[in-house]
């Protein structure tokens, strides 16, 4: 692939990296070490070649300079082609919302894989059979497809992880998801969408969600960069209707009074899980490092903000079939045999001269920024 080609895709999975937390990692007897051997390096070498090295840095970071403009432009053609795609995307909801019914036309879809053809033909024997044999009135054939969101929430486990089962029956008034990226001259951010239709939860039409990049280098550590990264995001104020706002529960506690010892209940309300928090990220300030527990969540919500993009949107109906889940799961399977052949070689390699002392694994320390 080259370097073209695989621009956008290079885009996403270097955001999907940053988000995890993964920029700042020191590990010990790892990149720190290094840095410091590297510095002893280049104290070593004579003048006249350390002044060279200098010259060769310059020249590196104005590559990184360079490499930035190049990802400002590779979000341009994202936004571009995101508006061709859109069409497409609104059709497709249109379909699930029973806006329109497909034609014939539309319908007609040729598999190559025998077997599944000859199973379909047998399914439709079989269905014509019972048809006939029906004595009672047809039900009412279901509009559009129903629970189309909310299948493809509960069939991810990244989503299923985050869905309770009091968010279902909201889900099921989901009728599209959307991306939008940021216009021209804008900072560089993408917006999800999560459009409902009236119901009995709450009042808004659109749930959104912006994710804010960064697509330049460092001044401190210019040679870091690696493309674009999600630095923020920002959610919007859910408009509930009263008593039905599942991100919080009302609880009942009893308190006595220390004199008088009577006792009184009184209820309050205390946060509850639900997907709808996905709308409430949690905030750290720019000057402080988060804790450990922040900076996980903050992890999580850029790789969920990035699959959303990067997957559920563009492939919704692969993953409504489960065909987009069996890809995903070879894909996994696939980079775990790869990864366990290249362990068991370097087990060969390094025969004999295992140390338990230096192979022991030293903890990670991250750093978020």
């Amino acid at each position: 692939m080259n370097r073209a080609e695989g621009a956008v895709t290079m885009e996403a999975n270097k955001a999907e990296g940053r988000g995890k937390g993964d920029h700042g990692m020191q590990i010990p007897g790892g990149p720190l070490d290094r840095q410091d051997s590297l510095h002893n390096m280049e104290s070593l070498l004579p003048k006249a070649v350390k002044r060279r090295v200098y010259a060769l840095k310059k020249l590196q970071v104005q590559c990184a300079n360079i490499e930035a403009k190049f990802y400002e432009e590779v979000h341009e053609l994202e936004r571009k082609y995101a508006g061709l795609y859109q069409p497409l995307f609104d059709k497709r909801r249109d379909v699930v919302t029973a806006t329109v019914e497909p034609t014939d036309e539309d319908c007609e879809w040729h598999n190559d894989r025998e077997e599944e053809e000859e199973l379909a033909e047998e399914l439709k024997k079989k269905a014509a059979v019972e048809e006939k044999k029906e004595d009672a009135a047809p039900e009412e054939d279901p509009k559009g497809i129903p629970e189309f969101w909310l299948t493809i929430f509960k069939s991810v486990d990244m989503l299923s992880d985050m869905l309770q089962e009091h968010d279902e029956p909201i889900l099921k008034h989901l009728q599209d998801i959307q991306v939008k990226f940021s216009e021209p001259g804008q900072p560089m951010s993408f917006t999800l969408e999560f459009h409902f239709e009236p119901n009995g939860f709450f009042n808004n039409a659109v749930l959104s969600k912006v994710y804010k990049m960064k697509s330049e280098p460092d001044d401190d550590e210019p040679f870091s960069f690696e493309g674009p990264e999600i630095i923020d995001c920002e959610g919007c104020q859910i408009d509930w209707h009263k008593g039905k706002d599942v991100t919080v529960k009302t609880i009942k506690k009893k308190q006595k009074h220390k004199g008088r010892g009577t006792v009184r209940t009184v209820t309050k309300q205390v946060p509850n899980d639900s997907f709808f928090n996905f709308f409430n990220p949690i905030k750290v300030s720019p000057d402080g490092d988060p804790d450990e527990d922040a900076e996980f969540t903050l992890a999580t919500d850029f790789e969920i903000g990035h699959f959303f993009r990067e997957r559920i949107v563009p492939r919704a109906v692969l993953y409504f079939t489960g065909e987009a889940l069996e890809d995903d799961e070879s894909f996994e399977e696939e980079e775990l045999e790869e990864g366990d052949e290249e362990e068991q070689d370097g087990d060969d390699d390094d025969e004999g001269d295992f140390d338990p002392k230096k192979e022991e694994p030293q903890p990670a320390e991250c750093k978020q920024q």
